[in-house]
């Protein structure tokens, strides 16, 4: 587990919007393992940033929460995007690139100046 990175701060809400874009709706447990599985195992999620995580964007309307059972006859909170949640994730992917090319341009090889 030491070699695993941590998420980054402000990364794991766009994480989880974008899994259930993907997918569709989803339980924590299902939701944390797409994002390791898609991080191809190099992320390490905590439990207790994921839950966190889901609640604030379920106060923040952009995912909605409901009781089911799970594959296994489990009742769980599943979770599914919103239309603000939607919204949310083009917002935030379009900033995440932007700031993506910032970083990119300050680590780019540097040119000599004429």
């Amino acid at each position: 587990m030491a070699d695993k990175l941590d998420v980054k701060q402000g990364t794991l809400a766009l994480m989880i919007l974008k899994t259930l874009e993907g997918l569709g709706p989803l339980h924590g447990y299902g939701i944390a393992r797409r994002i390791e599985e898609t991080s191809r195992n190099r992320l390490a999620l905590n439990y207790g940033t994921l839950y966190p995580a889901l609640l604030k964007l379920e106060q923040e309307g952009f995912i909605k929460a409901e009781w089911r059972q799970s594959e296994n006859n489990r009742r769980a909170k599943f979770y599914a995007l919103t239309a603000n949640g939607r919204k949310q994730l083009a917002r935030e992917t379009r900033e995440w690139h932007e700031t993506a090319d910032l970083i990119a341009a300050f680590l780019a090889p540097k040119r000599e100046a004429p």
